[in-house]
């Protein structure tokens, strides 16, 4: 599983730069067209703010796979006394977000995405399928989902010792 892990580590590693790196040349096109050559990029502004959806989305994967994720954890200190409570928690917490994944993620995702192509939604100036912009979701929700089993059989096997 480890090896299976660290794969999806360096896809999502490796995804986040590239899109940056895209984005970042968007942006930077964007300003000089403006400024400089008086002709403002209409494909830019567009491309960045998808850009933008699709890098937000897999960077909060990526963030989750390496605990690195906005986390509140007044419960978790609370219970620093106990590392079995504490494991418990955890193991409920992920399973919350298993089931926030599976439902609003991956199935709203889905949905999402099958809805904006079936109504032949595209986006008003490059022209491309807003689904495939959405498509972002469910990719994201899927990559999550399996960085939350991880951490799911990583808490039972705590709990079992």
């Amino acid at each position: 599983m480890e090896k299976f892990i660290n794969v999806i580590n360096k896809i999502l590693s490796i995804m986040c730069v590239i899109l940056c790196s895209v984005l970042v040349c968007c942006v930077i096109w964007q300003v000089l067209s403006r400024y400089l050559l008086n002709t403002p990029s209409t494909y830019t502004d567009e491309m960045a703010r998808f850009l933008f959806i699709w890098v937000g989305l897999i960077g909060a994967a990526y963030a989750l796979g390496q605990k690195k994720h906005l986390a509140i954890d007044l419960l978790t200190t609370k219970l620093e006394s106990s590392p079995a409570k504490q494991c418990q928690l955890n193991l409920f917490i992920n399973m919350v977000g298993i089931l926030f994944s599976l439902s609003i993620m991956c199935y709203g995702g889905i949905r999402l995405v099958q809805d904006t192509i079936a109504h032949g939604q595209i986006s008003p100036v490059i022209g491309i399928e807003m689904g495939l912009v959405y498509l972002a979701i469910p990719i994201s929700g899927i990559f999550m989902l399996i960085y939350l089993i991880r951490d799911v059989i990583d808490n039972i096997k705590q709990l079992s010792h």
